[in-house]
């Protein structure tokens, strides 16, 4: 496999005006347009309609993330605000859950908005009256790009997922350039949203609405669904020029026993990510699983597959025994689902192991979803995004998007 740690960035670049960035998502979820590419031509349509172009027992897999109101406004003695975005659970909490549901005290990794203001020792506040309580924050320490903050509420009837809820803001993208307002609790939400975790939403299923579900039932197209808690990263433009210098962001994912098996049962038939999450969780998957078959150590507690992981393997087993094999150390473990880090990137040079096509919004120039893209169709990338900009496509996490195939 070739390794893409000497592709330089730059070729991954585009023009994107600032009004091809939808600040805000349609009024109704499936009439966003819909860019189909297939063995080099494109065509158009919109989501509501995209059973067409999926055939019959193709298996849909969707990532379950709930997007949490990660942004926190603390009021300093003086008045001045402090902004505390939570990124992910400190590491001594076992995974995403188990940290949502800690009750009086959790620590979080967190980004600080003015951290130069916040003097050493200070305990910032942040008050709610309905249900009443108060919850302080306290710098531990630092780390790279972050810092550790212990945070604690005198109301223990309530987990920290609840905390968060109601004292906690929506965390829009950055290039939105806005506030959060009322109509984006419900919309920067997939309508199946279970697992609460990510800090930005996994935009591809955002375009999935009760009755695309049910045209998908119809036509006998399966569905799945996986976790993978998006963080921050997501959002994290490459600087270095070239890839090996790019430290790719780690991310919670969780897989039970019956998607695994029927992971399996449709790897002849055909596998569709939703989004770039949903992408990433699934080739996670084989490689995690070609550990697991040739007995080599897996910090399931760490990070199960590191970035370059599969540029550098020389796993030859196919993907049925790879997934075959996480099923068979969950049971023989007496684990119901896999849960565990990827740091996984996907660039040009990655061979597929699982998926054939994905569904996906259009990305920002220079990330790292874009170089999944890329990795997928091959330099049809930049045909297919042309297109879009000249067709009046809406861009990123509020947008229109795509269904490609490999």
């Amino acid at each position: 496999m070739q390794h893409p740690g000497e592709l330089k960035i730059q070729d991954y670049t585009y023009e994107l005006p600032d009004d091809r960035i939808a600040k805000y998502p349609l009024e109704i979820r499936d009439a966003s347009k819909l860019l189909v590419y297939k063995e080099g031509n494109i065509t158009e349509d919109i989501y509501r309609n995209i059973a067409t172009h999926i055939p019959a027992e193709t298996l849909l897999v969707f990532n379950q993330t709930k997007v949490v109101h990660a942004r926190l406004l603390f009021k300093k003695p003086t008045g001045g605000i402090i902004e505390v975005f939570c990124l992910e659970p400190h590491e001594q909490y076992a995974d995403v859950h188990t940290a949502m549901l800690q009750k009086g005290k959790v620590w979080w990794s967190c980004m600080i908005g003015g951290a130069s203001k916040w003097k050493h020792g200070m305990v910032l506040q942040l008050s709610h009256d309905n249900p009443a309580f108060i919850l302080s924050a306290y710098i531990v320490e630092r780390e790279t790009g972050a810092y550790v903050l212990e945070l604690s509420w005198n109301n223990e009837d309530l987990t920290f997922a609840e905390i968060l809820h109601y004292a906690g803001k929506v965390p829009l993208p950055p290039y939105l350039h806005r506030d959060a307002e009322q109509s984006d609790e419900e919309r920067y939400q997939t309508i199946f949203a279970k697992e609460e975790g990510s800090v930005a939403a996994p935009t591809a299923g955002l375009h999935f609405t009760e009755q695309v579900l049910s045209s998908l039932e119809e036509k006998n197209i399966d569905t799945a669904f996986v976790t993978l808690h998006v963080g921050a990263g997501t959002f994290k433009p490459v600087k270095s020029e070239t890839m090996q210098e790019h430290e790719m962001h780690a991310e919670w994912l969780e897989v039970d026993v019956p998607t695994l098996q029927t992971l399996i049962a449709h790897l002849s038939k055909g596998i569709v990510a939703v989004g770039t999450t949903s992408a990433r969780t699934l080739e996670s998957l084989y490689w995690i699983g070609a550990k697991m078959h040739t007995g080599k150590s897996l910090d399931l507690h760490g990070i199960a597959v590191t970035q370059w992981e599969p540029y550098e393997s020389n796993h030859l087993i196919t993907t049925e025994q790879a997934l075959q094999a996480i099923i068979d150390w969950l049971k023989a473990n007496g684990y119901k689902k896999l849960v565990t880090r990827t740091q996984i990137i996907i660039a040009p040079g990655y061979e597929f192991k699982l998926i054939k096509g994905l569904v996906t919004n259009f990305h920002q120039p220079q990330s790292t979803l874009l170089l999944l893209v890329a990795a997928l169709i091959g330099n049809n990338w930049r045909t297919i995004y042309n297109y879009a900009l000249q067709h009046s496509y809406r861009f990123l996490s509020y947008g229109d998007g795509c269904l490609l195939w490999k």
